[in-house]
């Protein structure tokens, strides 16, 4: 049985950490499977949207299988980018990713979901980043990402303390975008998905691309930014079908080109 499940649908991609007997924990070959996929989904374009989620309930993802990679991470300490990669270390890939979170979001696993655009989590969700209390701080992107995310003040007492909080507060600090059932997860992240997928996929990226390059650039240069990517929009094929749908009062068949 596959520890990552990767499959199309429907212009989404599905990817699912299928360890549930770990908790979902990530060792060496989930990641570098999911770095694999990753890639293949952005380089494909019949998927516009992506989800990552975990197997099972208990779980979404906890973190990293400390047997394994805690003495991997030891070993090449010293050997910069040598872990294996995913989405967590790439600032390239401008499609929409939709973390579908149920139970526990740990370490590594929340780094999984910082990595993630848009955050649905069940009601039994428990999210941290309890690094510190292993001696370590978050090496995927956490003590980058979640200030990004939430105030400073409160990602600096998740990554200080390493305590975690439930789905109701992730919610109130802007962690994530909606709190649901817990039978509820993947439907919500699928209709999230399939409202995205009715747009025109490269604006979408476009979109993407201009808002997280843009919040690193003084304001100016964000808006300089803004205006280039529109410029491109404005000479897709996608930009002619949208406009002339309107005109025409239907609906625009989009084609990613």
């Amino acid at each position: 049985m596959a520890e990552l499940e990767y499959r199309k649908e429907d212009k989404i991609a599905f990817f699912t950490i299928n360890r549930p007997e770990a908790l979902n924990a990530l060792n060496i070959q989930v990641n570098r499977e999911l770095g694999e996929a990753m890639a293949d989904f952005q380089n494909d374009d019949s998927v516009w949207v992506g989800i990552i989620t975990g197997a099972g309930d208990k779980a979404f993802c906890a973190g990293a299988d400390i047997k394994e990679t805690l003495p991997y991470l030891k070993e090449n300490s010293q050997k910069m980018w040598n872990f294996p990669r995913s989405h967590t270390r790439r600032m390239d890939i401008w499609k929409p990713l939709i973390a579908a979170i149920k139970g526990f979001c740990l370490g590594g696993g929340l780094e999984v979901a910082l990595g993630c655009d848009i955050r649905i989590v069940g009601e039994n969700a428990r999210l941290g980043l309890p690094e510190v209390t292993l001696g370590l701080i978050p090496g995927d992107g956490g003590t980058q990402r979640l200030p990004r995310v939430i105030p400073t003040c409160k990602a600096a007492e998740m990554l200080f303390t390493g305590k975690l909080i439930d789905a109701q507060e992730a919610y109130r600090i802007g962690l994530v975008n909606a709190v649901v059932p817990v039978e509820q997860v993947m439907p919500a992240a699928i209709e999230m998905a399939q409202s995205i997928c009715k747009a025109a996929p490269l604006a979408v990226r476009a979109a993407k691309q201009a808002m997280l390059r843009g919040r690193e650039m003084p304001l100016d240069d964000g808006l300089r930014l803004e205006y280039m990517l529109n410029a491109y929009c404005t000479s897709t094929e996608d930009f002619e079908e949208g406009t002339k749908a309107f005109v025409e009062k239907r609906k625009p068949s989009f084609k990613a080109k």
